[in-house]
């Protein structure tokens, strides 16, 4: 690492739920990582910053997909310790400039993740949330998305498509109605809102192409948060 380098690691995060049919069940924690990977390249060579990506936490606040097979739920104050306690590690280690990375949306596992931020900040950390729910985010993202339709529908298919093509049963995908549901009205379930096969969205019109154009906004808005975090 270059004397001029200020190191910013990345901790990729997400859930292990279902995604409809079609895609796979660690859709979350692959988006992030392709996220953190993407960023990293990016930046690879950069003079100010040295971008490291962290082994992704896969398991977060799920309970909307209860009722589901492959759902793996861990409670906030499971994810709020485990966050903290890797956190704190690296800021022991003089590493105190974090960003987590996020795809998981549930109002419970993005409240517990910013409440770790502020926990680890009150410890010397100089740690962020990208927060693409945040409407400065969302806003630069796909009308899918903006409209809460985004679980395992074209949004987060097209993402899949084009960094792990093979976790997707294609020919599923295509034979999908579009489920005309946000993500907002469940707010207790997936099941409970009418997302019967685990999926909102309109997966059926996904593509790599879409993902990769999708991957490109998400690395911008990383590497606008590394190099913020960098400069703090």
């Amino acid at each position: 690492m270059g004397a001029t380098q200020v190191p910013v690691l990345l901790l990729p995060l997400g859930a292990v739920e279902p995604h409809g049919p079609h895609a796979p069940l660690g859709t979350d924690p692959l988006i992030s990582r392709g996220m953190c990977e993407r960023a990293a390249d990016r930046l690879a060579g950069d003079p100010d910053v040295r971008v490291l990506v962290l082994p992704e936490l896969p398991y977060g606040v799920t309970r909307f997909a209860a009722g589901f097979a492959g759902g793996i739920h861990i409670g906030e104050e499971t994810l709020h310790a485990l966050v903290v306690d890797v956190g704190a590690a690296l800021i022991e280690q003089d590493l105190p400039r974090i960003v987590l990375v996020n795809n998981h949306f549930e109002p419970a596992h993005l409240s517990t993740l910013r409440r770790a931020v502020e926990t680890l900040n009150g410890r010397g950390g100089q740690v962020a949330l990208l927060d693409l729910v945040r409407r400065r985010h969302a806003r630069r993202l796909t009308a899918e998305f903006q409209s809460g339709e985004c679980h395992a529908g074209r949004y987060e298919t097209s993402l899949v498509l084009a960094d792990r093509p093979e976790l997707v049963d294609q020919a599923v995908m295509r034979e999908l109605p579009h489920v005309p549901i946000s993500l907002t009205a469940a707010e207790s379930g997936f099941l409970e809102a009418g997302m019967t096969e685990a999926y909102c969205g309109d997966p059926a019109t996904a593509t790599a192409e879409e993902g990769t154009e999708v991957f490109s906004i998400l690395t911008d808005l990383l590497v606008e948060a590394i190099r913020e975090l960098a400069r703090a």
